[in-house]
């Protein structure tokens, strides 16, 4: 790093406080709420309620104390599941992993919970993240597809693992995935969004991974954005006849600064384009 980026990043870290709550404050974190209307959600599925979180980045800013306030959250709300979308760490995964389960398990206790991991969580070791949310209880998306049932109807949760490490398997997924019914994906990086949409195999994919910048500009957007999430970095998109969502996120990489660009818990109430007497 030259001396002036040593010198910026001083700078921006002794901005980093005032700019950033330090204090657990949970009307810091904005819960997000989204109608969605998918044509192929079946009638069964009508008002199906679906959390994202992600991007908690232990090891950072968020800590053990901040990381059970997140939970304590997300557990109040009402929803059906629970989806997270990776980055669960940003390092130090031994040394935070029992309190992590410990907090998880209050998770999939209240909701069926289901993830992928990100490119942080493959970082820090794999295995070791694995094993938290096997220990907790969550079932991971391993390029795999897990389908939720109401009557004879169906929903499919569908999840690859991390694409910036080539981890994904788009193939295996769509070769478990029926040929009828909804279908929602949970990837890390947003931008795959160019590689899932033109299936047309998915109604909704969820992601996380660029923060939303974490630092947002009027008239600009995020100044910064990282692989991945680039052409995508925060809110909704139609992509072809697929909603993408990329979520902010409730954790930080490396600065601890976010700026216009709140922590999020996204809750999504999924309608369906098909009417019950059909």
């Amino acid at each position: 790093m030259t001396a002036f980026g040593s010198a910026f990043e001083v700078v921006i870290r002794t901005l980093a406080k005032p700019l950033y709550t330090y204090k657990v404050n949970p009307k810091w974190i904005e819960i997000k709420e989204i109608e969605l209307t998918l044509p192929r959600l079946a009638a069964e599925f009508d008002g199906f309620r679906l959390l994202q979180a992600g991007d908690f980045h232990m090891g950072t800013w968020m800590t053990e104390e901040r990381f059970k306030m997140v939970i304590d959250l997300i557990t109040q709300q009402q929803v059906d599941v629970v989806a997270i979308t990776g980055d669960y760490v940003s390092h130090n995964t031994d040394r935070h992993e029992d309190a992590m389960i410990a907090e998880l398990k209050k998770l999939t206790a209240t909701f069926p919970t289901y993830s992928v991991l990100g490119n942080h969580d493959h970082w820090s070791g794999a295995d070791n993240v694995r094993r938290i949310m096997s220990a907790s209880g969550i079932v991971e998306l391993r390029n795999q597809v897990h389908t939720l049932q109401r009557g004879g109807a169906q929903l499919h949760l569908a999840g690859i693992d991390d694409i910036w490490e080539h981890k994904e398997d788009l193939d295996q997924v769509l070769g478990m995935l029926p040929e009828d019914g909804c279908a929602i994906l949970l990837s890390h990086e947003p931008d795959y969004a160019g590689v899932s949409a033109p299936t047309g195999r998915f109604d909704l994919q969820i992601s996380g991974h660029s923060h939303g910048g974490q630092m947002v500009l009027p008239f600009i957007g995020p100044p910064i954005r990282v692989p991945g999430g680039i052409k995508y970095p925060l809110g909704q998109y139609q992509i072809e006849d697929m909603v993408l969502y990329t979520n902010r996120g409730l954790g930080t990489s490396t600065l601890p600064i976010r700026i216009n660009c709140r922590p999020e818990i996204t809750i999504f109430t999924l309608h369906s384009g098909v009417s019950s007497n059909e």
